[in-house]
């Protein structure tokens, strides 16, 4: 038979398509997806990225696990926990939570010559160190640890999917750059005492290519994400463990008006200097309520030693403050970033008052309708039009003149 000769390409041809597809993968990679308006049928029809960073839309949202801290006994919470979660296509796990009472000093870690925190704080105390605790004894790369009375957006992966750029615009190194150790933000990972003491803030998502992570898709140098939380101010100017960098994220449709976001820190400057509608992304400062954070390994094995076996002198969520600032005697340059406003936040039942806290008192008083804090298309609060299979979601804080998502 004759043998047929193909002629060859040429090699400049062959490098230029080798190039085009390597654009498309990588395009495709790190797309942003759509952030839609309330309504849009297409809010969860995009198919996620190739790579790590499609590890977000699985079902423990890109950790290795998914914890959900709280009482047994609240059944009502582990009730609604579990179909929020299975709305959402994620799986969780239950960390039991402790009664502080039976807590015996002697498994307290105390200073000399101070009282026993309240029953309340050490049983919430202990039962975060247990979940944390359980991700160092599993050798887990990362965990995810929520509160049971937790809420989240519809959107609640793509809302991941932005915070993984942002948090690897932060701390990630440079791609290309000389120097292994070159950052977006020149304060990273450490604020120098040449470091200036406030940058200019970074658009999202207009920032240069980082080095691509290897172990997790929100990057490999990180120890906390507190993205869950009740308030957080902006880096200080003063702050010496702190880097300064802060990503700016505008028209987010996620993030409800601003007469419908709040914090317990103030001045509240994402809310008095910035646009309506925009998040934005950082380092910890002053972080209050502890309602969803994520430990990577080394994160959680730091934990356990500065907050764990330090002297508990106060509620967890304060430890975890300054574990992520390095103060009250916990050793500095730990890597804890955030977002305003918080992804997860508290669900305020329907129901007596009394039932909103198993730590806190909050009287007698009755909720004639449920809520979720600063939550547009909460999953709780739209639980029929998902098992529906419908996308006329609620927004629970429309903007003016809206009554209804769409």
């Amino acid at each position: 038979m004759e043998q047929i000769h193909l002629r060859q390409p040429p090699k400049r041809l062959l490098f230029a398509l080798v190039g085009v597809l390597i654009f498309g993968v990588l395009l495709f990679q790190f797309s942003i997806p759509s952030n839609p308006q309330p309504g849009s049928a297409s809010w969860g029809s995009a198919p996620p990225p190739a790579g790590l960073m499609g590890d977000i839309y699985n079902s423990t949202l890109g950790y290795e696990k998914i914890f959900v801290v709280g009482l047994p006994s609240r059944s009502d919470r582990r009730d609604t926990m579990v179909l929020q979660a299975a709305l959402s296509d994620i799986q969780i796990e239950f960390i039991d939570g402790v009664m502080g009472k039976d807590v015996p000093n002697k498994a307290i870690p105390m200073e000399r010559g101070k009282d026993r925190q309240p029953n309340a704080t050490i049983g919430s105390w202990r039962a975060h160190m247990n979940a944390i605790r359980e991700v160092v004894q599993r050798n887990l790369t990362s965990a995810l640890i929520l509160e049971d009375d937790t809420d989240w957006d519809v959107r609640i992966k793509q809302q991941l999917h932005e915070f993984a750029l942002a948090a690897r615009a932060l701390t990630q190194p440079l791609h290309g750059s000389p120097n292994t150790n070159t950052y977006l933000d020149p304060t990273f990972p450490h604020p120098g005492p040449d470091s200036p003491g406030a940058i200019g803030d970074i658009a999202f998502p207009e920032f240069p290519a980082t080095v691509p992570p290897t172990v997790s898709p929100y990057g490999d140098n990180w120890d906390v994400f507190w993205i869950g939380h009740c308030g957080m101010h902006f880096p200080f100017e003063g702050s010496r463990n702190i880097p300064k960098g802060r990503i700016i994220r505008l028209n987010d449709s996620t993030v409800a008006p601003k007469r419908n976001i709040w914090t317990f820190n103030i001045p509240f400057t994402l809310k008095d200097q910035y646009p309506a509608h925009t998040r934005a992304y950082h380092h910890v400062q002053e972080g209050v309520c502890s309602l969803g954070y994520a430990v990577s390994q080394r994160g959680a094995r730091k934990l356990l030693h500065e907050v764990g076996l330090k002297p508990l002198s106060e509620p967890f969520d304060l430890l975890l403050r300054a574990y992520c600032e390095g103060d009250r005697g916990r050793r500095a340059g730990r890597q804890c970033l955030t977002t305003q406003p918080g992804v997860f936040q508290h669900h305020r039942a329907a129901g007596p008052a009394s039932a909103m806290s198993d730590i806190g008192e909050h009287g007698d008083g009755w909720r004639e309708l449920p809520m979720t804090d600063m939550i547009r298309w909460s999953v709780r609060m739209n639980a029929d039009v998902l098992m529906e299979g419908q996308t006329d979601f609620v927004d629970q804080w429309p903007d003016e003149k809206k009554e209804k998502a769409g």
